[in-house]
């Protein structure tokens, strides 16, 4: 793919994913770039040929890329677009590279909630946004005023929180490609709040979840009235092994990496829950991570 001469070398092509997934697996991305800022990622946009798919990684944590790769640009957010500020006595402005978890400790410092629960989100705000991520009973977009957002062409739009659709993680965008570069976000006041609160949520976390090892964090959506993870435990699966990869003994919502699992072993697990699940209690379990690439 013939990139413009000021973008050319500057990018890296075939880029191992597994480097930029927390499941470290994955084949390689055709063109990988990193911006340095939006006026930067702006202009990359608008010199790609028409048509030439993009996929955007924040810190991989929901992801899973098959071992053929991504064809196409992979754009990266980590260490960019990551500006965090407050805006008035309750309004926040994030842009998509900021880690979640820091925009929990950061509300906490300017006595803002409630917000510890973006502790419990392993990435960034823009794949939170993107699919209405959330933990310990809270969710992003309860919190969204307005988002900004850039398209192919690189212009940047502002969209109300209300043009979107938004359901349990799940967005629908009103224009297709159009990508979430940083949003506006609304708490209350909470003078009395402090670190102790995010700390107490992440140590229940690491009781109940194999936190240090590979994963993705849940895979499976909760359905309605019920815990993905009961259902896979009462089927039988939890320490089910599959290659390297295998259905956590501590969470059966999660599946691990034991360090040499493909991304065939690990959507191969995935298909078997999922079958398993069907059979036994005839549910249909719908993933939470993200499946993208070429087999």
């Amino acid at each position: 793919m013939a990139l413009a001469p000021e973008f050319a070398p500057r990018v890296r092509r075939e880029e191992p994913m597994s480097r930029h997934t927390s499941w470290h697996a994955g084949g390689p991305a055709e063109v990988w770039f990193n911006p340095r800022d939006r006026a930067d990622l702006a202009s990359f946009l608008r010199s790609l040929p028409p048509g030439v798919p993009i996929t955007w990684v924040g810190l991989g944590s929901n992801l899973l890329v098959r071992d053929g790769g991504l064809r196409g640009i992979v754009i990266s957010m980590h260490g960019t677009l990551d500006g965090l500020q407050r805006l008035s006595e309750t309004i926040v402005r994030a842009e998509a590279g900021v880690a979640c978890a820091r925009i929990a400790r950061q509300c906490i410092k300017w006595g803002l909630g409630p917000a510890e629960f973006f502790a419990g989100i392993p990435g960034t705000l823009g794949g939170a946004l993107a699919m209405n991520a959330g933990a310990f009973g809270g969710e992003t977009w309860s919190h969204v005023r307005s988002v900004e957002t850039i398209d192919r062409a690189g212009d940047m739009h502002l969209r109300a929180s209300a043009e979107y659709q938004v359901s349990y993680r799940h967005v629908t965008a009103p224009v297709p490609e159009e990508w979430f570069i940083a949003a506006e976000l609304s708490f209350e006041r909470r003078p009395g709040a402090h670190a102790g609160e995010v700390r107490v949520l992440l140590e229940r976390r690491k009781a109940s979840q194999p936190i240090g090892e590979w994963s993705c964090g849940s895979v499976f959506t909760n359905p309605p009235g019920d815990h993905a993870a009961r259902l896979i435990e009462a089927a039988g699966l939890k320490g089910f092994r599959l290659g390297d990869a295998s259905v956590s003994d501590k969470h059966a919502n999660f599946i691990i990496n034991h360090g040499q699992a493909s991304a065939r072993d690990l959507e191969s697990l995935i298909t078997h829950v999922r079958d398993t699940v069907r059979q036994v209690h005839g549910v249909e379990l719908r993933p939470e991570v993200r499946i993208v690439g070429e087999p």
